[in-house]
């Protein structure tokens, strides 16, 4: 597990959530093997209908446990190197996603010119693409085609 004294590079940057209160989180560079197994295997285990999401969400927690939240102004930051840290710092998967795109372009010189956002945007939209899909389907499911239930 990473202990933030242990980060390498530390970057402090601040995202505002959705409720509109900022937070302070610290990033941090991935050693050498540990950085090497993300950039091969988390971009494309995100890939849409091709990706394997169990994969990629371990190559988030991977990543995630290199990033530390500043709890209080000034307080010990905290590497979110559990799934109850992360739930417990990150309020949303929008920020969620905010993070992991910070971390790729710090993590990945060849993202350095906007790319890694960029990507991450998009994955965000078709997260929600796909979302509204899959409810579609199920809304569809749910009603069903045959006849309504008699009223007798």
């Amino acid at each position: 597990m990473a202990r933030f004294e242990q980060f390498l590079d530390p970057e402090r940057v601040e995202l505002e959530g959705r409720d509109g209160k900022v937070r302070v989180f610290w990033l941090s560079r991935l050693p050498a093997l540990e950085g090497r197994e993300v950039v091969l295997q988390y971009p494309a285990s995100g890939l849409p209908k091709v990706g394997d999401y169990a994969t990629n969400e371990a190559m988030m927690l991977k990543i995630l446990a290199r990033v530390a939240v500043e709890p209080t102004e000034g307080a010990n930051p905290i590497p979110l190197e559990t799934r109850a840290l992360i739930d417990n710092h990150v309020p949303d998967w929008e920020m969620l996603i905010k993070l992991e795109g910070l971390m790729v372009a710090k993590n990945c010189s060849f993202f350095a010119d906007g790319r890694a956002s960029n990507f991450f945007a998009g994955l965000a939209g078709k997260a929600q693409e796909l979302g509204i899909q899959m409810l579609t389907q199920s809304l569809g499911q749910l009603l069903g085609t045959g006849s309504p239930p008699s009223t007798n």
